[in-house]
């Protein structure tokens, strides 16, 4: 008999349906996670965990499992926040906030560590302690790092970390990892450009920005390519742009730009950022314009650590799960990212099915198919390393 059938009851996935769904009907944002944690706190302290904090980094919540015996410290990690996209599916448990959605799958993610939480609770780790974190703020990059800076946190520092997402595209239950990079470092960079207004009819009386913003709005996306990298490496997207007023008779005196920076390392992107401050203050510089710059959204790049890839590929075989090859680092990003910088660290993806709608789609909707196995393959895992 396997190990998931010796400690996990697949009675309990209507369980974490239920739990997922209910999840799904109340979709709170990063940083406003409240009553998401507050109801993931109620369903893991039914479990009689042997230690529970909440308030973590925000709104962020903790379940230990701890053996009471030597052994490693064992993090597994899922998200609490939404998005705020309005959700436009005609499901029975669809959002209940307008304008507010479970858009990314974070809800199935919670389930599943939830129901990780709920098979060491009937049968307790032989070593060592499991530590279940439920994230909050993922889709801002701001959660893993409060989580970390946490007080709270030196005490759940973990040896090894695990994470999952879900992907659309991927065969339904698929599994895809790959050692080293795995998803790009991002951050968002906000550039005003600050000149003088004019009538319309003497655009000479005032100075412009709107040479500038074409040079950057041009210049920006070339940035990766000018300095040698192919978007397997590094790429800038433009997000936003706005020149003045929409008014005929003013000749515009700002300008905003917005793009998103994306690169394979941390060392990389701090290059490419300082490229695009540079351009940024260069076109000020030349168009006589004041200039302010300001970051958002900044996450770390993911790199799986070889022992802890090896340890889910295992968990994969031993599930009998569908391996696609994984060629090259996913562009987008995640803040799980930053877990590598406290311990040993793997994510890996589990396909949400070929034809599924795409993360952050409006009609997006985690599939329940992936709550049992996301439990059992987080489970192979804890019970290798914690008995």
């Amino acid at each position: 008999m396997s190990i998931a059938q010796l400690s996990y009851d697949d009675a309990r996935t209507p369980v974490l349906v239920a739990l997922r769904r209910e999840l799904h009907q109340m979709p709170e944002v990063s940083g406003q996670e409240e009553a998401t944690a507050l109801r993931v706190a109620e369903f893991v302290a039914a479990l009689d965990p042997d230690r529970l904090v909440t308030g973590l980094g925000g709104h962020g919540v903790a379940a230990v499992f701890d053996s009471g015996q030597p052994g490693p410290l064992v993090l597994f990690r899922c998200e609490l926040d939404g998005l705020p996209i309005r959700e436009i599916s005609t499901l029975a448990w669809r959002s209940r906030v307008d304008g507010k959605g479970h858009l990314c799958g974070h809800d199935g993610h919670t389930a599943i560590v939830a129901g990780l939480a709920t098979a060491l609770a009937r049968r307790r780790p032989a070593r060592g302690r499991v530590i279940m974190l439920f994230q909050p703020a993922e889709e801002t990059g701001a959660g893993a790092a409060a989580v970390i800076a946490d007080p709270e946190f030196a005490s759940l520092r973990p040896d090894f970390s695990f994470a999952l997402h879900n992907l659309p595209g991927l065969p339904l239950g698929a599994a895809g990892i790959r050692p080293g990079a795995f998803n790009f470092a991002s951050e968002g960079l906000r550039i005003r450009l600050e000149g003088k207004t004019s009538h319309a009819s003497q655009p000479e009386n005032g100075k412009s920005p709107a040479a500038a913003l074409c040079a950057l709005v041009a210049g920006l996306p070339e940035l990766p390519a000018r300095m040698g990298f192919d978007s397997d490496r590094a790429l800038v997207t433009l997000v936003h742009a706005r020149l003045g007023e929409a008014a005929f008779g003013i000749a515009p005196g700002e300008a905003d730009v917005w793009a998103t920076l994306r690169s394979v390392d941390d060392d990389l992107q701090s290059g490419l950022m300082q490229a695009a401050r540079d351009l940024a203050l260069e076109s000020a510089r030349v168009h006589g314009l004041a200039i302010d710059m300001g970051t958002e959204d900044r996450f770390a790049a993911c790199h799986n650590d070889a022992d802890a890839t090896a340890c889910a590929e295992r968990a994969f075989e031993a599930e009998g799960v569908s391996v696609v090859a994984v060629d090259k680092p996913f562009r987008w990003s995640e803040d799980f990212g930053l877990f590598g910088s406290v311990s040993r660290s793997a994510l890996f993806v589990l396909g949400a099915g070929v034809d599924a709608p795409s993360l952050h789609n409006p009609d997006y909707d985690f599939p329940d198919d992936l709550i049992p196995l996301g439990v059992r393959l987080f489970e192979r895992v804890a019970r290798e390393m914690c008995g």
